[in-house]
C-alpha cells in the first residue's frame, strides 16, 4: 500500500490519507487490478482493507484513512465489513476515522445495492466518497440515487483550471451543487500552485495531488508547504 495526503489548504493541514494499491515493485493500481480475477475480487478487496488499516496504525497515522473499495466485491455490507471491524479493533483504529472511496463505478449496474452499501456504512459510522466525479461513469445521474459524503473531482476538470474559464464555470457550479446536497468536494490531481490557488478561490479548499506530495509506498509522505505568494 502507498499513502497520499489530502490537504485542507485553508487550514494548511492534512485531513486524511488515501491508501492506494501498489505492486511490490511499485506497479500501478491499474496493473494490479487487471491481474485479479472475478473469483478473487472479494478476497482481494478484503485483504486491501486489512493491509491499509494495519499499516496506517503501524505508521502512527492520526488522520482519517480513506480506502478504495470495489462495490461489486461487497455482496452484503454488514457481512463484508466484519474483517474490517475486526482489524480496527485489533490494532485500535477508530472506525469513525475510516472513509471508503467508491471506485470502478462503470461496473455498477445495481444502484439499489450501491445505495444500500453507502447507507449501511453511514449507520456504522463510516463516511464514503465517490471517486473520479465528473468523468466517465461517475457523473451527475449517480447523485439521484447515491448520497456520498464526499465527491472527488476528477483530474480532467482540475487540470489547467487556472487558465480555463469553462473549467472554472463547471467547478463553480459543482461548488453550488455540493452545498445544496450537503456534500464536501475534494479536488484530485492538483499539480501546480496556480491550480491549487484557483480551486481555493472557487471554494474548493480540500485538495489532493502531486503539488502536495506523491504517494509513498509503506510510509507517510512529507507534505510540501502550501505557498501562494
Amino acid at each position: 500500500m502507498a499513502f497520499q495526503p489530502i490537504v485542507d489548504v485553508s487550514q494548511r493541514r492534512v485531513v486524511y490519507y488515501e491508501a492506494l494499491v501498489r505492486g511490490v515493485n511499485g506497479e500501478s493500481a491499474f496493473s494490479i487490478l487487471n491481474q485479479v480475477t472475478d473469483e478473487l475480487m472479494y478476497r482481494f478487496d478484503q485483504a486491501c482493507r486489512v493491509k491499509a488499516i494495519e499499516l496506517a496504525s503501524e505508521l502512527g497515522m492520526t488522520e482519517r484513512l480513506s480506502i478504495n473499495f470495489l462495490p461489486n466485491a461487497v455482496y452484503e455490507p454488514e457481512a463484508c465489513i466484519q474483517s474490517t471491524l475486526d482489524t480496527s479493533r485489533r490494532v485500535g483504529w477508530p472506525t469513525e476515522r475510516l472513509n471508503f472511496e467508491i471506485t470502478e463505478t462503470e461496473r455498477v449496474v445495481d444502484r439499489a445495492h450501491m445505495r444500500n452499501i453507502i447507507d449501511s456504512y453511514r449507520r456504522m459510522g463510516f463516511t464514503t466518497s465517490l471517486d473520479d466525479f465528473g468523468n466517465g461513469y461517475a457523473n451527475l445521474d449517480l447523485l439521484t440515487d447515491l448520497r456520498p459524503d464526499t465527491l472527488k473531482i476528477d483530474r480532467e476538470l482540475v487540470m489547467g483550471c487556472d487558465s480555463n474559464v469553462r473549467r472554472q464555470a463547471i467547478l463553480k457550479s459543482m461548488v453550488s451543487l455540493a452545498r445544496t446536497l450537503g456534500t464536501q468536494l475534494v479536488a484530485e490531481g492538483v499539480e501546480t500552485r496556480e491550480e491549487s490557488r484557483c480551486l481555493l478561490a472557487l471554494g474548493i479548499s480540500v485538495q489532493q495531488g502531486y503539488y502536495f506530495a506523491r504517494p509513498q509506498i509503506g510510509e507517510l509522505p512529507t507534505v510540501a508547504p502550501v505557498r501562494y505568494d
